[in-house]
């Protein structure tokens, strides 16, 4: 099939694009920034807006940069930004390296925008499990100003978020991960590139020889990707050991409410929930320094 025709504008600003979204909004005017995910459901006539407003002619937008103890990743940002670890991000950059050779496909990763994924928002985006487990905020343009936030405000549902018709998301901002923290991330899908059909992300700050605090996500479980606090309580002050990790994997499988679709029961699911907990955390315990 191909697309529904359609108008075509490349703004010169963001402020140009704010404003001619916001005279097309009505009509189903969209934004487009990497194209991954619209185009092909463009090709398909699951999504036929009246206009594309291309953000690619818009200047400083595809640089992630640090502000003080926070990542800062604008509209532009594609995916293979973080095939490398810049020293500059610390830990962070080393985890989101680590994430992202799980997104897709190379040639989907050289297009694919960051902030893109964050708005078509996938159960099983990693970058939205990225953003949820480390608490971004993310950044929103309008003609009626700008806005920030929490990303736990902003998924409501599979593939559904919370903006606005006339309002563009033109950044998140991520907190950085403290120098010792330890991070994992696991992921099973049924073959590489494809969607994830469980995920989970962990980031471990340690005290001594025990574990001071964790934040775990779960994506790909769930309608939407969230943080486990129940699976967070049971490592609280635990030894980084399998026991441990057990015991937190089997706190998530009781706390989560699992999908459910015609190839994968939601049993399977929650099994899995468990699965990808304890692997992710098994791959932070990698990182720890050996014992003297």
């Amino acid at each position: 099939m191909k697309p529904a025709p359609f108008a075509y504008y490349r703004p010169a600003t963001l402020e140009d694009a704010a404003a001619r979204l916001a005279d097309g909004a009505d009509e189903g005017a969209m934004i487009l920034a990497g194209g991954q995910s619209l185009v092909p459901m463009m090709a398909l006539r699951v999504a036929y807006p009246s206009e594309l407003i291309d953000l690619n002619t818009v200047p400083g937008l595809d640089t992630p940069r640090v502000e003080g103890n926070t990542l800062v990743i604008p509209a532009l940002v594609r995916h293979a930004t973080f095939h490398t670890p810049d020293p500059a991000f610390g830990p962070t950059g080393d985890l989101m390296a680590s994430v992202v050779r799980h997104i897709a496909h190379h040639p989907i990763r050289q297009r694919g925008t960051f902030c893109g994924s964050l708005a078509h928002a996938d159960p099983s985006s990693e970058w939205a499990l990225t953003a949820t487990t480390l608490g971004a905020e993310l950044e929103l343009l309008s003609v009626r100003g700008t806005r920030r936030i929490p990303i736990a405000d902003w998924i409501d549902g599979a593939m559904s978020t919370t903006r606005e018709p006339d309002e563009i998301l033109t950044a998140a901002h991520l907190p950085l991960i403290p120098p010792g923290s330890l991070s994992g991330f696991y992921e099973v899908s049924r073959r590489a590139g494809d969607f994830a059909l469980g995920m989970a992300l962990v980031v471990l700050g340690m005290d001594g020889d025990r574990i001071g605090e964790a934040s775990i996500g779960l994506g790909g479980i769930e309608e939407i990707p969230r943080r486990i606090p129940e699976a967070e309580a049971a490592l609280q002050g635990q030894p980084a050991t399998p026991e441990s990790f057990a015991t937190a994997a089997q706190a998530a499988m009781d706390a989560v409410d699992p999908m459910s679709d015609a190839t994968t029961p939601a049993s399977y699911r929650r099994d899995l929930a468990g699965t990808v907990i304890r692997r992710a955390l098994a791959q932070a315990a990698t990182r720890l320094p050996a014992p003297v």
